[in-house]
């Protein structure tokens, strides 16, 4: 079992394949962080706003207006599962990459830091702060900072495949995928510079099926679940 995770989750995935927040998925995710933080392990958590905002859905928006937009709406996932968690008794902190400070802290490392070690579970928000960068570039930005052991992508599918097995059947499935291959097949698990930043932090990456039974649970605790990409 790691000691330190970092957990990517999108936030179509916390809208259960809609718009907005279903609080059934919330719940699936929240008892699973509560049942591992029960058994020692440091969480922190990035979320996606993609339920709410894209970026790349302002086309005819100014790009930094569009992406900051987006960054903003990461804040309302984020506070949703600061509120299921501590619902369930675990503090929880949200840190937000822009400053936003009569909602939640603003991100300092050293903050964070200090949080694991009064046993709490930190959301971060916003991605990078930057324009231009994805939530998956703040999930491996982030999982540097705090030196996470491993990233657990969270996904659709139960693992990573060469293809989309919703619109092939034939889609095969990796067990294990180095970064380089990733990258060379253009396989759709995160962006470029999210994969290269993994790679030379040497942080390995797991990409499992939220939906899988305790697959959260099995992948933080080093079980053969999904892909693993190292």
């Amino acid at each position: 079992m790691y000691k330190r995770i970092l957990l990517k989750i999108s936030g179509e995935a916390l809208a259960g394949g809609g718009v907005g927040i279903d609080p059934k998925m919330v719940e699936h995710v929240v008892d699973q962080l509560v049942t591992l933080h029960a058994g020692g392990l440091e969480i922190a958590v990035v979320v996606g706003g993609g339920n709410f905002w894209r970026g790349r859905q302002g086309i005819k928006m100014d790009r930094v207006t569009a992406d900051h937009m987006g960054m903003l709406a990461t804040i309302m996932n984020a506070l949703a599962l600061q509120d299921a968690i501590e619902k369930k008794g675990v503090q929880t902190r949200v840190q937000t990459a822009l400053s936003i400070p009569s909602v939640a802290e603003p991100y300092i490392l050293r903050k964070a830091l200090r949080h694991f070690e009064c046993r709490r579970i930190v959301i971060f928000a916003c991605g990078t702060g930057n324009p231009y960068f994805s939530t998956d570039s703040g999930a491996a930005l982030r999982a540097a900072e705090i030196k996470a052991e491993v990233l657990l992508m969270a996904k659709n599918v139960d693992g990573l495949y060469d293809s989309d097995p919703k619109k092939n059947p034939a889609a095969k499935k990796y067990d294990s995928i180095s970064y380089m291959d990733v990258i060379n097949k253009g396989l759709s698990l995160m962006d470029i510079t999210s994969i290269t930043m993994c790679m030379e932090n040497k942080i390995p990456i797991v990409a499992f099926g939220l939906m899988q039974p305790q697959g959260l649970i099995r992948a933080a605790r080093g079980e053969k679940v999904g892909t693993l990409i190292n």
